[in-house]
């Protein structure tokens, strides 16, 4: 079996790890690649097919898509695959999908709807890659087309020249949505990145989020069983409760620990901490954008004075952070950018 992962762009290798002990995990042999054909956000998996004995002893294949949507924490979408290749023309999007069996994954009048995503300058649009895959589809297996409830869900991406049709095993709603997030913060972090934040901080001790927000980055830990201390710092009350009713949504409010109060004068609230994590105030989640300087400096300031361990942190303010993180003796020991929210922050690790 042929697989597409999605994952946000710049944690490719963090999402590849991640899927190589799930598959490791279930015994399945496999070869996994990033960003096949140059593409990012991407992963390619391909993966033997698994049998197992079921409680009543009947011979039964491991569904694989179905593994790896249960246990990843920093995948979008597990998509079976079906074509990858360059194209020119919506005329050879048309032969392409021709080629593909899509008997084997609808059945006749079952519902299907086709999504297409369009990503660089082309003559048509993704309308026109809907419908001519679409057309297709339809004409090979006399199914019905339903956009809005369908049966199967068919993906069309076109990035540059290369065009990736698949089957959805993943539905309409992508896997960083989490069915626990009942409150939003107005510039809430992607669970898919929190996750990658943390295997990049490998936490130990007492961690905390001191600009907690809606709380998920300390809730996907307290999900992943952390056994140590786990401390939800926020400023704002409304934003706090919201990170309370999350926590609660997912079963972990008892894990954590929530504190009301200003990331700046850190050490009110700990004496020391091992591990921090955080998605430091910028663009929506400040305000004014003069105020970021001061905050970051005395943040890193006050960071300075509780942190034995290291720290881990996303912005946009590239400058800022790293002044501050300069000025107060800490030490970057890795810099990437992950695209985030159609922005590319810069993601620190200090210590």
């Amino acid at each position: 079996m042929k697989i597409i992962a999605t994952t946000a762009q710049g944690i490719e290798d963090i999402a590849k790890r991640e899927l190589e002990k799930i598959l490791s995990k279930f015994n399945v042999t496999h070869e996994i690649k990033e960003r096949p054909l140059g593409i990012t956000g991407r992963i390619f998996i391909r993966a033997e097919e698994k049998w197992y004995i079921d409680e009543k002893g009947r011979k039964r294949q491991l569904s694989i898509p179905e593994i790896l949507i249960e246990n990843s924490r920093t995948i979008h979408r597990i998509i079976i695959l079906l074509y990858l290749g360059h194209v020119k023309s919506l005329e050879d999007i048309e032969e392409a999908t021709s080629q593909v069996e899509v008997e084997e994954y609808l059945k006749r009048k079952e519902s299907f709807a086709v999504r297409a995503e369009r990503l660089g300058e082309h003559e048509f649009t993704s309308i026109d890659i809907a419908r001519v895959v679409g057309k297709v589809i339809q004409n090979k297996t006399d199914a019905i087309v339903n956009l809005d409830h369908p049966s199967v869900i068919f993906r069309a991406e076109l990035v540059g020249r290369t065009f990736i049709l698949g089957v959805d095993a993943t539905g309409d709603h992508s896997l960083h949505r989490r069915p626990w997030r009942v409150y939003d913060h107005p510039a809430h972090l992607k669970a898919s990145i929190a996750n990658a934040l943390i295997e990049l901080a490998e936490p130990e001790g007492t961690f905390i989020d001191p600009f907690c927000g809606s709380g998920t980055i300390p809730i996907e830990l307290a999900l992943r069983r952390y056994g140590d201390r786990i401390i939800c710092l926020e400023k704002f009350k409304k934003h706090l409760i919201g990170a309370k009713m999350n926590a609660l949504s997912a079963g972990v409010y008892d894990k954590l620990e929530f504190i009301l109060g200003d990331a700046t004068k850190l050490s009110l609230y700990v004496d020391s901490v091992n591990t921090v994590v955080s998605n430091l105030p910028y663009g929506l989640k400040i305000g004014r954008k003069s105020m970021i300087p001061e905050l970051y400096m005395r943040f890193f300031s006050e960071l300075a004075k509780v942190l034995d361990g290291r720290g881990v942190f996303i912005t946009t303010e590239k400058r800022e952070i790293e002044r501050a993180i300069e000025e107060n003796g800490f030490q970057i020991t890795h810099h990437r950018t992950i695209g985030h929210g159609g922005l590319n922050v810069h993601c620190y690790v200090i210590k």
